[in-house]
């Protein structure tokens, strides 16, 4: 199989619309999972509405609440309803690589395991590490089905820039996940 991978010249949202259009390839081709990282809601939103009313699974991933401080909620209540209403299916959780060991290191300034997963998928991008981070929180939250090839799209900072076919797995079985192809990402 000969695949074409797209190299942005720069992260970010301005390359969102060409991850979309690179998903749209994919779901021709007969997939129907995608998880999209989203914080504010406008990357989901540009997904939900591109999709609307296609026979996709279509799950929005967002940081938890309390990730900018306590009890802030980056996803507003309208956003939340209208991506439900454009069906696109919301998890708000802790970032996989993060959760309690994270709070751990900040408090003692050590070094955890999950940090150092963290930072190995960074090597590759930001937007690859999340990608991994989310195919996993929506299998743990039964979004997506396990053992099967979904479509993960992410990004740095904001917006998409990033999309890969990835084997989703649980949490618990984190190294089984794997990163089947990577179809964008930025250089």
């Amino acid at each position: 199989m000969i695949r074409q991978v797209e190299y942005f010249e720069k992260p970010g949202r301005d390359n969102t619309q060409r991850c979309i259009e690179i998903v749209e390839g994919l779901v021709s081709e007969g997939r129907k999972h995608i998880v999209v990282a989203t914080t504010g809601g406008d990357t989901a939103l540009a997904f939900g509405k591109r999709f609307h009313g296609k026979d996709i699974n279509l799950v929005a991933v967002t940081h938890n609440v309390g990730y900018l401080g306590p009890n802030k909620d980056e996803l507003t209540p309208d956003i939340r309803r209208e991506l439900q209403e454009l069906g696109v299916k919301v998890y708000t959780g802790p970032i996989l690589t993060r959760g309690i060991e994270g709070a751990l290191m900040k408090k003692f300034q050590g070094v955890s395991a999950q940090y150092v997963v963290a930072l190995t998928l960074r090597m590759f991008s930001q937007g690859v590490k999340v990608t991994v981070e989310i195919t996993a929180e929506a299998c743990d939250a039964g979004l997506i089905p396990e053992d099967e090839e979904v479509i993960a799209v992410a990004g740095t900072g904001r917006g998409a820039d990033t999309v890969a076919l990835i084997e989703a797995h649980s949490s618990d079985r984190f190294f089984d996940i794997k990163v089947k192809q990577l179809l964008a990402k930025p250089l």
